[in-house]
Protein backbone atom coordinates (compact mmCIF):
# COMPACT_ATOMS: atom_id res chain seq x y z
CA UNK A 1 0.00 0.00 0.00
CA UNK A 2 1.38 3.43 -0.98
CA UNK A 3 1.89 5.99 1.73
CA UNK A 4 1.96 9.75 0.98
CA UNK A 5 4.15 11.75 3.38
CA UNK A 6 3.21 15.34 4.21
CA UNK A 7 6.03 17.47 5.69
CA UNK A 8 5.48 20.59 7.74
CA UNK A 9 7.38 23.74 6.68
CA UNK A 10 9.79 23.20 9.60
CA UNK A 11 10.46 19.61 8.49
CA UNK A 12 10.86 20.69 4.88
CA UNK A 13 13.45 23.24 5.98
CA UNK A 14 15.30 20.58 7.98
CA UNK A 15 15.34 18.16 5.06
CA UNK A 16 16.74 20.79 2.74
CA UNK A 17 19.62 21.39 5.18
CA UNK A 18 20.69 17.75 5.22
CA UNK A 19 24.13 16.90 3.90
CA UNK A 20 23.88 13.87 1.63
CA UNK A 21 27.16 12.04 1.45
CA UNK A 22 28.73 8.63 1.20
CA UNK A 23 27.38 8.08 4.73
CA UNK A 24 23.89 7.73 3.26
CA UNK A 25 22.73 4.19 2.75
CA UNK A 26 19.67 2.25 1.73
CA UNK A 27 17.57 1.35 4.74
CA UNK A 28 15.46 -1.81 4.62
CA UNK A 29 11.82 -1.23 3.79
CA UNK A 30 9.04 -1.98 1.29
CA UNK A 31 10.25 -2.24 -2.27
CA UNK A 32 8.27 0.83 -3.39
CA UNK A 33 10.15 3.12 -1.02
CA UNK A 34 13.68 4.36 -0.96
CA UNK A 35 14.74 4.60 2.67
CA UNK A 36 17.61 7.01 3.14
CA UNK A 37 19.49 7.62 6.34
CA UNK A 38 21.14 10.99 6.10
CA UNK A 39 23.27 12.96 8.51
CA UNK A 40 22.68 16.63 9.20
CA UNK A 41 25.47 18.96 10.18
CA UNK A 42 25.01 18.08 13.86
CA UNK A 43 25.74 14.41 13.11
CA UNK A 44 22.22 13.28 14.03
CA UNK A 45 20.62 10.59 11.84
CA UNK A 46 17.31 11.39 10.21
CA UNK A 47 15.34 8.63 8.49
CA UNK A 48 13.10 9.70 5.65
CA UNK A 49 11.08 7.61 3.26
CA UNK A 50 10.91 9.13 -0.18
CA UNK A 51 8.26 7.69 -2.50
CA UNK A 52 9.85 6.38 -5.68
CA UNK A 53 8.64 7.27 -9.11
CA UNK A 54 6.46 4.65 -10.78
CA UNK A 55 9.04 4.21 -13.50
CA UNK A 56 11.70 3.26 -10.89
CA UNK A 57 9.79 0.37 -9.33
CA UNK A 58 10.91 -2.16 -11.93
CA UNK A 59 14.51 -1.22 -11.28
CA UNK A 60 14.02 -2.06 -7.61
CA UNK A 61 12.64 -5.54 -8.34
CA UNK A 62 15.19 -8.34 -7.76
CA UNK A 63 16.22 -10.54 -10.62
CA UNK A 64 14.41 -13.88 -10.80
CA UNK A 65 16.12 -16.41 -8.52
CA UNK A 66 17.79 -19.47 -9.94
CA UNK A 67 16.00 -22.72 -9.20
CA UNK A 68 17.79 -24.63 -6.48
CA UNK A 69 19.28 -27.98 -7.41
CA UNK A 70 17.11 -29.43 -4.63
CA UNK A 71 14.03 -27.34 -5.46
CA UNK A 72 11.84 -29.80 -7.39
CA UNK A 73 9.08 -30.09 -4.76
CA UNK A 74 9.10 -26.42 -3.75
CA UNK A 75 6.59 -23.90 -5.05
CA UNK A 76 8.27 -20.79 -3.60
CA UNK A 77 11.81 -19.51 -3.33
CA UNK A 78 13.29 -18.88 0.08
CA UNK A 79 13.24 -15.28 1.24
CA UNK A 80 16.29 -13.09 0.96
CA UNK A 81 16.71 -13.13 4.74
CA UNK A 82 16.68 -16.93 4.86
CA UNK A 83 19.13 -17.10 1.96
CA UNK A 84 21.54 -14.70 3.64
CA UNK A 85 21.24 -16.51 6.96
CA UNK A 86 21.72 -20.03 5.63
CA UNK A 87 24.45 -19.50 3.03
CA UNK A 88 27.89 -20.86 3.76
CA UNK A 89 29.71 -19.99 0.56
CA UNK A 90 31.25 -16.95 2.24
CA UNK A 91 33.50 -19.29 4.23
CA UNK A 92 33.25 -22.86 2.88
CA UNK A 93 34.65 -21.86 -0.51
CA UNK A 94 37.96 -22.59 1.23
CA UNK A 95 37.10 -26.25 0.56
CA UNK A 96 36.97 -25.84 -3.22
CA UNK A 97 40.13 -27.80 -4.00
CA UNK A 98 39.06 -30.73 -1.84
CA UNK A 99 35.52 -30.62 -3.24
CA UNK A 100 36.91 -30.91 -6.76
CA UNK A 101 39.23 -33.75 -5.66
CA UNK A 102 36.25 -35.64 -4.27
CA UNK A 103 34.20 -35.06 -7.41
CA UNK A 104 36.98 -36.31 -9.65
CA UNK A 105 37.28 -39.51 -7.65
CA UNK A 106 33.50 -39.96 -7.53
CA UNK A 107 33.07 -39.44 -11.28
CA UNK A 108 35.82 -41.93 -12.07
CA UNK A 109 34.21 -44.51 -9.79
CA UNK A 110 30.73 -43.97 -11.32
CA UNK A 111 32.17 -44.53 -14.81
CA UNK A 112 33.99 -47.69 -13.73
CA UNK A 113 30.77 -49.03 -12.19
CA UNK A 114 28.78 -48.30 -15.35
CA UNK A 115 26.73 -45.54 -13.71
CA UNK A 116 27.89 -42.99 -16.27
CA UNK A 117 29.61 -43.21 -19.63
CA UNK A 118 33.32 -42.70 -20.15
CA UNK A 119 32.62 -39.68 -22.34
CA UNK A 120 30.45 -38.11 -19.60
CA UNK A 121 33.21 -38.76 -17.08
CA UNK A 122 35.78 -37.14 -19.36
CA UNK A 123 33.54 -34.10 -19.84
CA UNK A 124 33.10 -33.79 -16.09
CA UNK A 125 36.82 -34.07 -15.39
CA UNK A 126 37.65 -31.47 -18.05
CA UNK A 127 34.98 -29.16 -16.66
CA UNK A 128 36.27 -29.56 -13.10
CA UNK A 129 39.78 -28.78 -14.30
CA UNK A 130 38.54 -25.58 -15.90
CA UNK A 131 36.57 -24.57 -12.80
CA UNK A 132 39.63 -25.13 -10.61
CA UNK A 133 41.71 -23.02 -12.99
CA UNK A 134 39.16 -20.21 -12.87
CA UNK A 135 38.97 -20.28 -9.07
CA UNK A 136 42.72 -20.15 -8.69
CA UNK A 137 42.98 -17.30 -11.20
CA UNK A 138 40.24 -15.33 -9.46
CA UNK A 139 37.88 -15.64 -12.44
CA UNK A 140 35.20 -17.75 -10.77
CA UNK A 141 32.06 -15.99 -9.54
CA UNK A 142 30.83 -17.32 -6.20
CA UNK A 143 27.05 -16.95 -5.93
CA UNK A 144 25.24 -16.69 -2.62
CA UNK A 145 22.03 -18.05 -4.15
CA UNK A 146 23.92 -21.28 -4.80
CA UNK A 147 24.40 -21.60 -1.06
CA UNK A 148 27.69 -23.42 -0.63
CA UNK A 149 30.89 -24.52 -2.33
CA UNK A 150 29.38 -27.81 -3.54
CA UNK A 151 26.34 -26.23 -5.21
CA UNK A 152 28.45 -23.44 -6.72
CA UNK A 153 30.83 -25.88 -8.36
CA UNK A 154 28.12 -28.31 -9.50
CA UNK A 155 25.92 -25.54 -10.92
CA UNK A 156 28.89 -23.95 -12.69
CA UNK A 157 29.78 -27.36 -14.13
CA UNK A 158 26.21 -27.75 -15.39
CA UNK A 159 26.37 -24.30 -17.00
CA UNK A 160 29.61 -25.34 -18.67
CA UNK A 161 29.01 -28.90 -19.93
CA UNK A 162 25.26 -29.40 -19.62
CA UNK A 163 23.57 -32.78 -19.03
CA UNK A 164 26.64 -34.85 -18.09
CA UNK A 165 27.14 -32.66 -15.02
CA UNK A 166 23.74 -33.71 -13.70
CA UNK A 167 25.05 -37.27 -13.31
CA UNK A 168 27.85 -36.25 -10.94
CA UNK A 169 25.66 -36.27 -7.84
CA UNK A 170 24.58 -39.86 -8.42
CA UNK A 171 24.97 -41.92 -5.21
CA UNK A 172 26.14 -39.08 -3.03
CA UNK A 173 24.60 -36.37 -0.86
CA UNK A 174 25.88 -33.04 0.30
CA UNK A 175 26.09 -34.74 3.71
CA UNK A 176 28.81 -37.21 2.74
CA UNK A 177 30.30 -34.77 0.25
CA UNK A 178 30.97 -32.04 2.81
CA UNK A 179 32.43 -34.52 5.30
CA UNK A 180 34.77 -35.84 2.62
CA UNK A 181 35.90 -32.32 1.75
CA UNK A 182 36.31 -31.39 5.40
CA UNK A 183 38.36 -34.46 6.27
CA UNK A 184 40.64 -33.84 3.28
CA UNK A 185 41.04 -30.18 4.33
CA UNK A 186 41.80 -31.08 7.95
CA UNK A 187 44.31 -33.68 6.80
CA UNK A 188 46.21 -31.04 4.82
CA UNK A 189 45.94 -28.55 7.69
CA UNK A 190 47.45 -31.05 10.11
CA UNK A 191 50.37 -31.60 7.75
CA UNK A 192 50.96 -27.83 7.61
CA UNK A 193 50.83 -27.45 11.38
CA UNK A 194 53.27 -30.31 11.92
CA UNK A 195 55.74 -28.63 9.55
CA UNK A 196 55.47 -25.40 11.56
CA UNK A 197 55.99 -27.33 14.81
CA UNK A 198 59.19 -28.83 13.44
CA UNK A 199 60.35 -25.39 12.33
CA UNK A 200 59.89 -24.05 15.88
CA UNK A 201 61.65 -27.08 17.33
CA UNK A 202 64.62 -26.42 15.06
CA UNK A 203 64.69 -22.77 16.17
CA UNK A 204 64.69 -23.78 19.85
CA UNK A 205 67.41 -26.42 19.43
CA UNK A 206 69.52 -23.94 17.46
CA UNK A 207 69.08 -21.41 20.26
CA UNK A 208 70.19 -24.07 22.75
CA UNK A 209 73.31 -24.83 20.70
CA UNK A 210 74.21 -21.14 20.64
CA UNK A 211 74.11 -20.96 24.46
CA UNK A 212 76.14 -23.98 25.49
CA UNK A 213 76.98 -24.12 29.19
CA UNK A 214 74.74 -21.18 30.19
CA UNK A 215 73.17 -21.83 33.60
CA UNK A 216 69.89 -20.14 34.51
CA UNK A 217 67.75 -20.24 37.64
CA UNK A 218 65.06 -22.90 37.53
CA UNK A 219 61.77 -21.90 39.15
CA UNK A 220 58.92 -23.58 40.95
CA UNK A 221 56.03 -21.46 42.25
CA UNK A 222 57.91 -18.67 40.39
CA UNK A 223 60.47 -18.88 43.21
CA UNK A 224 64.10 -19.83 42.60
CA UNK A 225 64.55 -23.56 43.00
CA UNK A 226 67.61 -25.18 41.40
CA UNK A 227 70.18 -24.27 38.75
CA UNK A 228 69.51 -25.69 35.28
CA UNK A 229 71.24 -25.43 31.94
CA UNK A 230 69.40 -23.11 29.56
CA UNK A 231 69.70 -25.88 26.97
CA UNK A 232 67.76 -28.18 29.28
CA UNK A 233 65.00 -25.61 29.68
CA UNK A 234 64.69 -24.99 25.95
CA UNK A 235 64.57 -28.72 25.25
CA UNK A 236 61.61 -28.98 27.63
CA UNK A 237 59.58 -26.97 25.11
CA UNK A 238 60.93 -29.10 22.25
CA UNK A 239 59.62 -32.19 24.07
CA UNK A 240 56.19 -30.61 24.55
CA UNK A 241 56.00 -29.68 20.89
CA UNK A 242 56.90 -33.24 19.93
CA UNK A 243 53.89 -34.51 21.89
CA UNK A 244 51.78 -31.85 20.17
CA UNK A 245 52.88 -33.20 16.81
CA UNK A 246 52.18 -36.74 18.00
CA UNK A 247 48.62 -35.83 18.99
CA UNK A 248 48.05 -34.33 15.55
CA UNK A 249 49.45 -37.43 13.85
CA UNK A 250 47.15 -39.62 15.95
CA UNK A 251 44.22 -37.40 15.01
CA UNK A 252 45.22 -37.58 11.33
CA UNK A 253 45.25 -41.37 11.45
CA UNK A 254 41.77 -41.49 12.99
CA UNK A 255 40.22 -38.94 10.63
CA UNK A 256 41.67 -40.58 7.53
CA UNK A 257 38.58 -42.65 6.70
CA UNK A 258 36.29 -41.85 3.81
CA UNK A 259 32.60 -40.90 4.24
CA UNK A 260 31.94 -40.62 0.48
CA UNK A 261 29.17 -42.95 -0.63
CA UNK A 262 27.37 -42.88 2.72
CA UNK A 263 24.99 -40.45 0.97
CA UNK A 264 22.43 -38.74 3.19
CA UNK A 265 22.69 -41.31 6.00
CA UNK A 266 21.62 -44.76 4.76
CA UNK A 267 23.97 -45.43 1.84
CA UNK A 268 22.63 -46.21 -1.63
CA UNK A 269 21.02 -49.01 -3.61
CA UNK A 270 23.33 -48.31 -6.56
CA UNK A 271 26.39 -50.53 -7.13
CA UNK A 272 29.10 -48.05 -6.16
CA UNK A 273 32.64 -48.93 -5.10
CA UNK A 274 33.46 -46.98 -1.94
CA UNK A 275 36.85 -48.63 -1.63
CA UNK A 276 37.85 -47.23 -5.01
CA UNK A 277 37.01 -43.63 -4.08
CA UNK A 278 38.60 -44.04 -0.67
CA UNK A 279 41.87 -45.24 -2.20
CA UNK A 280 41.85 -42.55 -4.88
CA UNK A 281 41.62 -39.86 -2.19
CA UNK A 282 44.35 -41.34 -0.03
CA UNK A 283 42.09 -42.52 2.78
CA UNK A 284 42.82 -45.65 4.79
CA UNK A 285 39.38 -47.15 4.06
CA UNK A 286 35.72 -46.18 3.74
CA UNK A 287 33.87 -45.49 6.99
CA UNK A 288 32.00 -48.66 7.87
CA UNK A 289 28.74 -47.16 9.16
CA UNK A 290 26.89 -44.74 6.90
CA UNK A 291 25.05 -43.00 9.76
CA UNK A 292 28.28 -42.48 11.66
CA UNK A 293 29.95 -41.26 8.46
CA UNK A 294 27.66 -38.23 8.10
CA UNK A 295 27.16 -37.61 11.83
CA UNK A 296 30.72 -37.79 13.11
CA UNK A 297 32.54 -34.66 14.21
CA UNK A 298 34.90 -36.48 16.58
CA UNK A 299 37.78 -35.78 14.25
CA UNK A 300 37.10 -32.04 14.42
CA UNK A 301 36.87 -32.06 18.21
CA UNK A 302 40.08 -34.04 18.46
CA UNK A 303 41.83 -31.72 16.00
CA UNK A 304 40.79 -28.58 17.88
CA UNK A 305 41.71 -30.21 21.17
CA UNK A 306 45.21 -30.94 19.87
CA UNK A 307 45.47 -27.36 18.61
CA UNK A 308 44.36 -26.04 22.00
CA UNK A 309 47.05 -27.99 23.85
CA UNK A 310 49.66 -26.70 21.40
CA UNK A 311 48.36 -23.17 21.94
CA UNK A 312 48.69 -23.55 25.71
CA UNK A 313 52.29 -24.72 25.33
CA UNK A 314 53.06 -21.73 23.12
CA UNK A 315 51.31 -19.42 25.59
CA UNK A 316 53.52 -20.70 28.42
CA UNK A 317 56.62 -20.16 26.29
CA UNK A 318 55.35 -16.67 25.52
CA UNK A 319 54.75 -15.92 29.19
CA UNK A 320 58.27 -17.03 30.15
CA UNK A 321 59.91 -14.91 27.50
CA UNK A 322 57.76 -11.88 28.29
CA UNK A 323 58.86 -12.18 31.93
CA UNK A 324 62.50 -12.73 31.00
CA UNK A 325 62.46 -9.66 28.73
CA UNK A 326 61.28 -7.45 31.60
CA UNK A 327 63.68 -5.10 33.38
CA UNK A 328 63.16 -7.10 36.58
CA UNK A 329 64.57 -10.24 34.97
CA UNK A 330 66.59 -8.85 32.08
CA UNK A 331 67.54 -12.36 30.97
CA UNK A 332 66.76 -11.83 27.27
CA UNK A 333 66.79 -8.94 24.83
CA UNK A 334 64.60 -9.30 21.74
CA UNK A 335 65.93 -7.64 18.61
CA UNK A 336 64.16 -4.59 17.23
CA UNK A 337 62.78 -6.74 14.42
CA UNK A 338 60.50 -8.64 16.82
CA UNK A 339 59.67 -5.78 19.20
CA UNK A 340 57.31 -2.82 19.24
CA UNK A 341 57.36 0.57 20.92
CA UNK A 342 54.96 2.77 22.81
CA UNK A 343 52.95 5.61 21.31
CA UNK A 344 53.61 7.76 24.39
CA UNK A 345 56.71 6.37 26.15
CA UNK A 346 59.70 6.68 23.83
CA UNK A 347 61.95 4.39 25.90
CA UNK A 348 59.69 1.34 25.65
CA UNK A 349 60.63 -1.86 23.81
CA UNK A 350 57.89 -4.45 24.12
CA UNK A 351 57.96 -8.19 23.30
CA UNK A 352 54.51 -7.86 21.71
CA UNK A 353 54.66 -10.93 19.44
CA UNK A 354 54.90 -13.27 22.43
CA UNK A 355 52.23 -11.34 24.32
CA UNK A 356 49.94 -11.91 21.34
CA UNK A 357 50.91 -15.57 21.25
CA UNK A 358 49.78 -15.73 24.86
CA UNK A 359 46.59 -13.85 24.03
CA UNK A 360 45.67 -15.74 20.86
CA UNK A 361 45.74 -19.03 22.75
CA UNK A 362 42.33 -17.91 24.07
CA UNK A 363 40.95 -17.93 20.52
CA UNK A 364 42.12 -21.47 19.88
CA UNK A 365 40.63 -22.72 23.15
CA UNK A 366 37.44 -20.79 22.35
CA UNK A 367 37.16 -22.50 18.97
CA UNK A 368 37.26 -25.88 20.70
CA UNK A 369 34.60 -24.84 23.21
CA UNK A 370 32.40 -23.62 20.34
CA UNK A 371 32.54 -27.03 18.65
CA UNK A 372 31.99 -28.94 21.88
CA UNK A 373 28.91 -26.84 22.60
CA UNK A 374 27.68 -27.17 19.01
CA UNK A 375 27.81 -30.97 19.08
CA UNK A 376 26.67 -31.72 22.62
CA UNK A 377 22.91 -31.95 21.96
CA UNK A 378 22.67 -33.16 18.37
CA UNK A 379 20.84 -36.38 17.48
CA UNK A 380 22.01 -38.61 14.64
CA UNK A 381 22.46 -38.11 11.70
CA UNK A 382 23.13 -34.80 9.88
CA UNK A 383 21.68 -31.57 11.29
CA UNK A 384 22.06 -28.12 9.77
CA UNK A 385 23.68 -26.93 13.01
CA UNK A 386 26.79 -28.69 11.74
CA UNK A 387 27.26 -26.01 9.08
CA UNK A 388 28.70 -24.05 12.01
CA UNK A 389 31.65 -26.43 12.38
CA UNK A 390 33.76 -24.88 9.61
CA UNK A 391 34.56 -21.37 10.79
CA UNK A 392 35.95 -22.34 14.23
CA UNK A 393 38.20 -24.91 12.55
CA UNK A 394 39.41 -22.45 9.93
CA UNK A 395 40.07 -19.89 12.66
CA UNK A 396 41.88 -22.40 14.90
CA UNK A 397 44.18 -23.51 12.10
CA UNK A 398 44.96 -19.99 10.92
CA UNK A 399 45.68 -18.87 14.49
CA UNK A 400 47.87 -21.80 15.50
CA UNK A 401 49.90 -21.53 12.29
CA UNK A 402 50.52 -17.85 13.03
CA UNK A 403 51.45 -18.57 16.65
CA UNK A 404 53.97 -21.21 15.63
CA UNK A 405 55.48 -19.02 12.93
CA UNK A 406 55.98 -15.95 15.12
CA UNK A 407 57.31 -18.02 18.04
CA UNK A 408 60.02 -19.42 15.76
CA UNK A 409 60.72 -15.92 14.46
CA UNK A 410 61.08 -14.63 18.01
CA UNK A 411 63.39 -17.49 18.99
CA UNK A 412 65.66 -16.59 16.09
CA UNK A 413 65.85 -12.95 17.18
CA UNK A 414 66.60 -12.94 20.91
CA UNK A 415 69.86 -12.69 22.83
CA UNK A 416 70.40 -14.17 26.28
CA UNK A 417 72.17 -11.67 28.51
CA UNK A 418 74.75 -14.04 29.91
CA UNK A 419 76.46 -11.57 32.26
CA UNK A 420 73.15 -10.44 33.73
CA UNK A 421 72.08 -14.05 34.25
CA UNK A 422 75.42 -15.00 35.79
CA UNK A 423 75.26 -12.10 38.24
CA UNK A 424 71.72 -13.09 39.21
CA UNK A 425 72.56 -16.74 39.96
CA UNK A 426 73.88 -16.42 43.55
CA UNK A 427 70.48 -15.30 44.90
CA UNK A 428 68.18 -18.02 46.17
CA UNK A 429 70.63 -20.71 47.39
CA UNK A 430 70.05 -22.80 44.24
CA UNK A 431 72.60 -25.41 45.35
CA UNK A 432 70.72 -26.34 48.55
CA UNK A 433 69.20 -29.54 47.15
CA UNK A 434 72.60 -30.65 45.85
CA UNK A 435 73.94 -30.14 49.36
CA UNK A 436 71.18 -32.44 50.67
CA UNK A 437 72.27 -35.04 48.09
CA UNK A 438 75.83 -34.75 49.46
CA UNK A 439 74.58 -35.61 52.97
CA UNK A 440 72.57 -38.57 51.63
CA UNK A 441 75.75 -39.89 50.03
CA UNK A 442 77.33 -39.60 53.51
CA UNK A 443 74.64 -41.94 54.83
CA UNK A 444 72.34 -39.32 56.35
CA UNK A 445 68.58 -40.02 55.85
CA UNK A 446 67.06 -37.55 53.42
CA UNK A 447 64.63 -36.01 55.92
CA UNK A 448 67.52 -35.41 58.31
CA UNK A 449 69.57 -34.01 55.43
CA UNK A 450 66.69 -31.68 54.53
CA UNK A 451 66.66 -30.33 58.09
CA UNK A 452 70.46 -29.87 58.23
CA UNK A 453 70.52 -27.97 54.92
CA UNK A 454 67.55 -25.88 56.02
CA UNK A 455 69.50 -24.77 59.11
CA UNK A 456 72.53 -24.09 56.92
CA UNK A 457 70.44 -21.83 54.66
CA UNK A 458 69.08 -20.04 57.72
CA UNK A 459 72.66 -19.31 58.83
CA UNK A 460 73.45 -17.95 55.35
CA UNK A 461 70.39 -15.69 55.48
CA UNK A 462 71.52 -14.29 58.83
CA UNK A 463 75.05 -13.72 57.47
CA UNK A 464 73.86 -12.55 54.01
CA UNK A 465 76.13 -15.03 52.26
CA UNK A 466 76.01 -18.14 50.08
CA UNK A 467 76.34 -21.76 51.19
CA UNK A 468 79.75 -21.99 49.56
CA UNK A 469 80.88 -19.01 51.68
CA UNK A 470 80.32 -20.83 55.00
CA UNK A 471 83.53 -21.93 56.67
CA UNK A 472 84.16 -25.53 57.60
CA UNK A 473 83.80 -24.64 61.30
CA UNK A 474 80.45 -22.96 60.64
CA UNK A 475 79.18 -25.98 58.75
CA UNK A 476 80.36 -28.42 61.42
CA UNK A 477 78.66 -26.30 64.06
CA UNK A 478 75.41 -27.23 62.31
CA UNK A 479 76.35 -30.90 61.95
CA UNK A 480 79.74 -32.68 62.30
CA UNK A 481 79.02 -34.86 59.21
CA UNK A 482 80.33 -32.10 56.93
CA UNK A 483 83.80 -32.54 55.52
CA UNK A 484 86.00 -30.53 53.16
CA UNK A 485 84.72 -32.43 50.12
CA UNK A 486 81.39 -30.62 50.60
CA UNK A 487 82.71 -27.67 48.61
CA UNK A 488 82.73 -29.85 45.48
CA UNK A 489 78.90 -29.78 45.68
CA UNK A 490 78.44 -26.06 46.32
CA UNK A 491 77.99 -23.28 43.79
CA UNK A 492 75.71 -23.50 40.75
CA UNK A 493 78.40 -24.82 38.43
CA UNK A 494 79.26 -27.70 40.78
CA UNK A 495 75.57 -28.35 41.42
CA UNK A 496 74.77 -28.71 37.73
CA UNK A 497 77.67 -31.07 37.21
CA UNK A 498 76.43 -33.36 40.00
CA UNK A 499 73.13 -34.11 38.23
CA UNK A 500 73.40 -37.53 36.63
CA UNK A 501 69.93 -39.14 36.48
CA UNK A 502 68.44 -39.82 33.05
CA UNK A 503 66.61 -36.74 31.80
CA UNK A 504 68.29 -34.40 34.31
CA UNK A 505 69.99 -31.09 33.72
CA UNK A 506 73.48 -32.58 34.07
CA UNK A 507 75.85 -31.57 31.29
CA UNK A 508 76.32 -35.12 29.99
CA UNK A 509 72.57 -35.81 29.99
CA UNK A 510 71.79 -32.58 28.18
CA UNK A 511 74.51 -33.22 25.61
CA UNK A 512 72.96 -36.61 24.86
CA UNK A 513 69.53 -35.05 24.46
CA UNK A 514 70.87 -32.34 22.18
CA UNK A 515 72.52 -34.96 20.00
CA UNK A 516 69.24 -36.86 19.82
CA UNK A 517 67.26 -33.80 18.74
CA UNK A 518 69.87 -32.67 16.25
CA UNK A 519 69.66 -36.06 14.56
CA UNK A 520 65.87 -36.24 14.72
CA UNK A 521 65.39 -32.71 13.37
CA UNK A 522 68.25 -33.09 10.88
CA UNK A 523 70.23 -30.15 12.26
CA UNK A 524 73.82 -30.19 11.08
Amino acid sequence: MDCILHFSPKTTSLLSSLSYSSNSYLAPGPRSFLGLVCRNMLGREVVCAAKTQVGDVSAMEPKPKENKLWGGRFQESVTDAVERFTESISFDKALYKHDIMGSRAHASMLAKQGLMSISDKDSILEGLDEIERRIENGEFVWRTDREDVHMNIEAALTDMIGEPAKKLHTARSRNDQVLTDFRLWCRDAIDSIIKRIKYLQVALVTLALENKGLIVPGYTHLQRAQPVLLQHLLLAYVEQLERDAGRLLDCRARLNFCPLGACALAGTGLPIDRFMTSEALGFTAPMSNSIDAVSDRDFVLEFLSANSITAIHLSRLGEEWVLWASEEFGFITPSDSVSTGSSIMPQKKNPDPMELVRGKSARVVGDLVTLLTLCKGLPLAYNRDLQEDKEPVFDSVKTILGMLEVSAEFAQNITFNQERIKNALPAGHLDATTLADYLVKKGVPFRTSHDIVGRSVALCVSKNCQLKDLSMDEMRSIDPVFDTDVYEFLGVENAVEKFCSYGSTGSACVADQLSYWMAKLEIS
